[in-house]
């Protein structure tokens, strides 16, 4: 046999959570043809001597929705070796959408998750009203990863009970129209539903998004189009008691976001609340990887007010930088400058070129203005004059303490390493480089995961929760997503600002070091840190 691409003498790290072995994998026709010793050479031939090779990594919580418009690579997770995204987290999603409320959805995804309201609208075709026509759509745009989506609670009951979705109960008709809907939805090819119930989430006339406040009974009727169709319930805000009345309903496969305080034994009482909940139910947690919430620098957002800080904020980065250098105006920067960031969670992240975000509880940026006798906003232009704008700044506002962090995953059977929210809060975050930092971080350096049972969280079962059997693992007959990458020197780069969403809006992106290739249905999507263009992802529909 012929085959498309062979990867040679690579440490196979299968995705199964068993130990690494030598061996080659032959692709053919976008699937793994053999695994062993290849005799027959490939048409392309990829030496992995040296180098790890694993199934491509599953992101379960991402809001690219919008950004496949403009962006079919899906950057940046696809440097980071992700090679299938689950779309349509935590209720907000653009179908179904009736015509008349496509601006609406758009501005309830920017005021929710901080992608561009113009962006989404230009960015976008809004060719659907379904949610299976949203998918149709999808597949027209030929994406460079494989997509699956969730269709979201806050649409649906939008489409179903108009602005009385924001406070009111719905009816036991309109209950079963929502779960006609959704079904609808699952049988055109969602792999599931996600709900909100995170009050913070506003809609932009300041009310909490649609669903926020539904009697669970609704969540209950509509699971029972989803469980019996064997699809996934993904909620965001949802306290134990109502994950709990959604999972004890047969069939339920329920995906949850969770988080970790700072404070000393979080990591521990989190595990017990974590056992106490999902035991005996098919729930997943997932946490954040490290600490996260609002980055911020002179590229990016001022955290600071004040008359003069105003001028500058107008500015762009150049003009801002000369500004600081002004001493007058650093003077005036400094007697106006007052920020309500609690620095006691806000950390420097650096200017070389890997971020430093690990720094332990005794590192914060208020540690450092005591050891140093300066204010916050004198550390601030001191730091962005020496770095020509490039200082970042990161305020973790959850999972502060990297070692809580670690306590849950370290001790917990029911949390997976997730949550980067690629797509969304663009300007604010960026964690899209989760899996990176889970091989540097907590693989490699911290070691609360084995190489195999980190890359088994990022693959096997996170394929096990979206319900997909095709790929995953790396197995003869399975699809040929896979990762060729150097486990030495495997990391995340410095975030950056860029400019090049539709209106040039500004938003965060990150690189990867490491990948030597990133395979996507048997094409190379990454070569060597770079995206090659093929474009081969597919819309993964739900069969059950």
């Amino acid at each position: 046999m012929t085959h498309d691409i062979v990867i040679r003498g690579g440490s196979i790290v299968d995705g199964t959570g068993s130990e690494a072995f030598s061996g080659d994998i032959g692709i053919k026709d976008g699937m793994i043809a053999e695994i062993g010793k290849v005799a027959s050479k490939g048409k392309e031939e990829i030496d992995a001597s040296g180098l790890t090779v694993s199934p491509g990594f599953i992101d379960l919580h991402t809001h690219l929705d919008a950004q496949v418009g403009w962006d079919p690579d899906l950057t940046p997770i696809s440097w980071h070796g992700v090679t299938t995204a689950l779309m349509g987290n935590c209720g907000v999603t653009f179908a179904p959408c009736k015509p008349s409320d496509r601006e609406f959805l758009a501005g309830m995804m920017e005021s929710v998750e901080d992608i561009p309201r113009n962006a989404i609208m230009s960015g976008l075709p809004w060719t659907w009203e379904d949610y299976g026509s949203y998918l149709d759509t999808l597949e027209t745009l030929r994406p460079g990863i494989n997509l699956a989506g969730l269709v979201g609670h806050s649409a649906v009951r939008y489409y179903v009970m108009g602005d009385r979705s924001f406070a009111d109960q719905a009816t036991a008709e309109e209950k079963a129209q929502m779960a006609a809907i959704v079904a609808k939805a699952i049988d055109d090819g969602a792999v599931g539903f996600s709900t909100n119930r995170f009050a913070p989430h506003k809609a932009p006339d300041g009310r909490s998004i649609p669903g926020t406040f539904a009697d669970p009974a609704e969540l209950v009727e509509i699971n029972k189009a989803v469980a019996s169709r064997k699809a996934l319930m993904q909620a965001v805000g949802a306290t134990g008691d109502v994950l709990a009345t959604i999972a004890d309903q047969p069939g339920s496969r329920v995906l949850f976001s969770y988080g970790i305080g700072p404070s000393k034994g979080d990591g521990k009482r989190g595990v017990e609340g974590l056992e106490k909940l999902c035991q005996g139910r098919d729930m997943t947690a997932i946490l954040q990887v490290k600490g996260t919430g609002f980055m911020f620098g002179l590229q990016c957002s001022l955290p600071f007010r004040g008359e003069t800080w105003d001028k500058v904020r107008a500015m762009d980065l150049k003009g801002r930088v000369a500004a600081i250098k002004d001493p007058m105006t650093a003077a005036k920067l400094i007697e106006q400058g007052e920020t309500r960031l609690p620095l006691e969670h806000t950390y420097y992240i650096g200017d070389s070129e890997v971020p430093n975000y690990t720094a332990g509880r005794d590192q914060s940026v208020k540690d450092d203005m005591a050891k140093r006798g300066e204010s916050f906003v004198e550390m601030f232009l001191r730091l962005s004059r020496e770095t020509e704008g490039r200082a970042l700044f990161n305020y973790r506002l959850f999972c502060q303490d990297m070692d809580e962090i670690g306590e849950v995953f370290a001790h917990s059977k029911h949390v997976l390493p997730s949550l980067g929210d690629a797509g969304a809060h663009v300007s604010q975050i960026i964690d899209a480089d989760w899996a990176t930092f889970v091989l540097k971080y907590w693989i490699k350096e911290r070691g609360v995961f084995s190489l195999s049972e980190g890359i088994r969280h990022m693959t096997a079962d996170s394929a096990r929760i979206m319900g997909l059997t095709d790929r995953g693992t790396l197995a003869v007959g399975k699809r040929a997503d896979v990762n060729v990458f150097d486990f030495d020197r495997v990391t995340q780069l410095q975030p950056q600002i860029v400019h090049n969403f539709p209106g040039g809006a500004p938003h965060f992106t990150q690189r990867a070091r490491g990948y030597h290739a990133t395979l996507v249905n048997g094409q190379i999507n990454v070569r060597n840190d770079q995206s090659t263009g093929a474009r081969a992802g597919r819309v993964l529909r739900h069969a059950h």
